[in-house]
Parts: C-alpha cells; sequence; structure tokens
C-alpha cells in the first residue's frame, strides 16, 4: 500500500492494465495522478498479464483484504511443447518436447482432472516467501527450493484448440491461484509441457470486468487536473456488494461508529454473517456482523468523505 501526501481521496477504480508494466507501478502512476494520499490494490498481475486491477483509494483501502479474497476469472492463452522457468513467455526455455495432436473432444478429460479443488505447487518465479526472501529473488540467483502444495478451487475451466500447438483456457478460481502453474501442470498432463503465453484477468469479486480505464484514457483526463479522475471512482460500498446490506435504525448510527452494538431499521432480522451497514440517511458505515436477530456489530468502520470537499 502506498502512502503519500495529496488529497484525501476515498473510491476504487477499475484500471485495464496492460502488459509489460508491474501492478505497483501502474498503482503508482494512477495515484500521482489522483494526488491521492493512500492507495493500494487487490492482487498483483504478473507484468505480462493484462486486465482488471482493482485500485483502491482512501478509505476504500480498508476493504481490499475482502477483494482480495475474492474469485477471480482469467482467459490464458497456453503454448503447448515449451517449458520455461517462470511457466510464462517472460523466463527462459528449460526444454522443448513435441507436441500431441490434440482437439477439443481430447481436450476435455484432461481438463476435468483439474476442475475442483486441487494443490498446487506455487511457481519459482513468484513473490511468496522462502526463509525471509521472495521466490522470485532466488530464482534470479539460480536457486530452487522446494514450494509445499497449496490448495486451491478451480470453480470452472473451459478451453479450445487454438492452433495445434496454442490452447485458449478460460479459468474461475479462488485466491492464491497462479494461472502459470495450472497451464504448466496441463501442459505435463498432456504429455508435451506448456507455459503461458498471454494472460488477462476479465473479473475480480463482484466486478466483471465492465468499466474499466486503460492509462491512456486516465492521462487524458488527468491533464484536466486531478479532481477530473474523481468522476471515475466508485463507491467503497460496490466493493462489498455481494455482501447483504442492513440499514441502522434512526439515532443508532452514534452507537455503531463508537464500537458498540446496533439494531437494524424497524426491528428488521440481521444475517448472521458480514455485511454492509448504512445510517438510516443512507450513507454507507462500513462492515458490520449481525447476530441473526435484530443486531449488528462493527467489524471495520469507514469514513465516508466526498472527493471534492
Amino acid at each position: 500500500m502506498a502512502r503519500r501526501k495529496g488529497r484525501s481521496v476515498d473510491g476504487i477504480l477499475l484500471l485495464d492494465k496492460p502488459a509489460g508494466l508491474t501492478s505497483n507501478k501502474a498503482l503508482r502512476q494512477v495515484s500521482r495522478w489522483l494526488d491521492a494520499r493512500k492507495a493500494g490494490h487487490t492482487g498483483s498481475l504478473d507484468p505480462l498479464a493484462t486486465g482488471l486491477l482493482v485500485l483502491c483509494f482512501g478509505e476504500a483501502t480498508k476493504i481490499s483484504g475482502w477483494l482480495l479474497d475474492a474469485d477471480k476469472r482469467y482467459v490464458a492463452t497456453a503454448r503447448l511443447g515449451v517449458v520455461t522457468d517462470s511457466a510464462d513467455a517472460d523466463g527462459e526455455v528449460l526444454s522443448e518436447r513435441p507436441v500431441p495432436a490434440i482437439d477439443n473432444h481430447s481436450l476435455e478429460p484432461v481438463l476435468a482432472g483439474f476442475r475442483g479443488a486441487i494443490s498446487q505447487v506455487p511457481p519459482m518465479v513468484s513473490a511468496l516467501k522462502h526463509e525471509g526472501r521472495r521466490l522470485h529473488e532466488l530464482a534470479r540467483e539460480g536457486k530452487t527450493v522446494d514450494r509445499p502444495p497449496r490448495p486451491v478451487t478451480i470453480h470452472s475451466l473451459t478451453g479450445e484448440c487454438l492452433a495445434p500447438d496454442r490452447l485458449q483456457l478460460t479459468v474461475d478460481c479462488s485466491k492464491g491461484t497462479y494461472i502459470r502453474s495450472l497451464v504448466a501442470d496441463i501442459g505435463e498432463a498432456l504429455g508435451c509441457g506448456a507455459h503461458v503465453e498471454t494472460l488477462r484477468r476479465t473479473a475480480l469479486g463482484p466486478f466483471p470486468g465492465d468499466g474499466m480505464w486503460n492509462l491512456e484514457t486516465l492521462e487524458a483526463r488527468r491533464e484536466q487536473g486531478p479532481d477530473a479522475l474523481d468522476d471515475l471512482l466508485l463507491t467503497s460500498d460496490q466493493g462489498l456488494i455481494d455482501y447483504p446490506a442492513v440499514t441502522l435504525d434512526v439515532g443508532q448510527e452514534a452507537a455503531f461508529c463508537q464500537g458498540q452494538a446496533a439494531t437494524g431499521s424497524g426491528g428488521t432480522q440481521t444475517p448472521t454473517e458480514l455485511c454492509r451497514v448504512y445510517a438510516d440517511t443512507g450513507v454507507f458505515l462500513g462492515i458490520g456482523v449481525g447476530d441473526g436477530e435484530h443486531g449488528v456489530a462493527p467489524r471495520r468502520l469507514l469514513v465516508q468523505r466526498s472527493p471534492h470537499g
């Protein structure tokens, strides 16, 4: 998360990250254009990857943890027959093997073996740590260390043959899934190896990918001044739209904002789970947990500010 001098800007921006740029560099660029005091993103994309990078500013950074845990969707092109050390096109070629004849019919049973709950070995070129050091740092030194398998869930996996040595895969998956590892494992299951040639994230949690802004559009707008980008920001609660909403009874806002349990509007039953909590005036107050009866306790409070204030 980046902290710097600047304006108190609250909200979420859906960036269409270009290839060749790290997620942190993209975040810093947009943060400078907004002149935002505090910013963070909700899950890195590899430099090679493009697509949806959800940027949070100001109070919206308080919900980034929930978005980090959200499911994601990717579209990847897999190059068959070539294995690289990073499992993507940016890596060094380790081996090349002949590609067997594959069509959509013969591909399906292979993909079926990767749906549902699976275990993945994270790639060496990743941000995970081993004894205090990033794996990609060790990889650059030519070192390889054991990486314990991690459980992930592949909710949906479809594919089609684009060419004798290329597949297009569409993946809906849980947090922590490495598409590079998935493609490498599919390549091994096909008997020829594979790596990611292109990768695009098309959805994350409540955001289906609509309404993304590219850097060129943002740069053109910011020439009108930092606040020219404010109209592109989504409100913080839009990042939690999948959670149920609770409106507080009149006069309960102060209690909730002071860390006390409050009562739902009109004595309505509250859910026994995380929920979005609103004042009776409609102002979003933060995240709460209902007691299944009529009360809701604060879990994370947000201060709502107008970007023009």
